[in-house]
């Protein structure tokens, strides 16, 4: 049995398609979370689940700065930052939290193949996309069968 040791921490992100395309077109430099007990490092890699209507595997991500703190301090600190790419519509999605956490967004890549829904649930039949983000361990199958080739792809 192969097991696979990386340096860097990876996680799964469940993103609404227009903020994941605003993710890899460049505008949006952060990606803003309410916080659910799990700390994301700088350094690591995010792959992006496009929710809705896409339902797919589209790419990923390099964390850059983490800022974690009370909605309004977070988004003080993103507004910090000219053209963060993070509008008034995100600050309405932080603010019911009492913690929240801004993820710099570096080196957004689109995959040359995406990963729908089903053609995942064809290799990993109980396969579900996480309601915000989850790490991912580089033994289970999910990295191992899917994620590690299209990073090569």
């Amino acid at each position: 049995m192969w097991v696979y040791v990386l340096a860097e921490k990876m996680y799964l992100m469940s993103i609404k398609p227009k903020y994941a395309y605003r993710i890899f077109s460049g505008v949006k430099k952060f990606e803003l979370r309410r916080w659910i007990g799990l700390a994301v490092e700088s350094g690591s890699t995010v792959f992006v689940y496009a929710s809705g209507k896409v339902r797919a595997l589209i790419g990923e991500f390099r964390v850059g700065r983490v800022f974690y703190g009370t909605p309004s301090r977070v988004w003080g600190y993103v507004q910090s930052f000219s053209a963060s790419g993070v509008y008034s519509e995100d600050r309405v999605y932080i603010s019911g939290s009492k913690k929240a956490l801004a993820i710099e967004v570096l080196e957004p890549r689109l995959y040359r193949y995406p990963i729908k829904l089903d053609e995942l649930r064809l290799v990993l039949p109980d396969f579900n996309p996480p309601l915000s983000f989850r790490e991912v361990d580089p033994n289970e199958p999910l990295y191992r069968l899917v994620i590690r080739r299209l990073r090569i792809a």
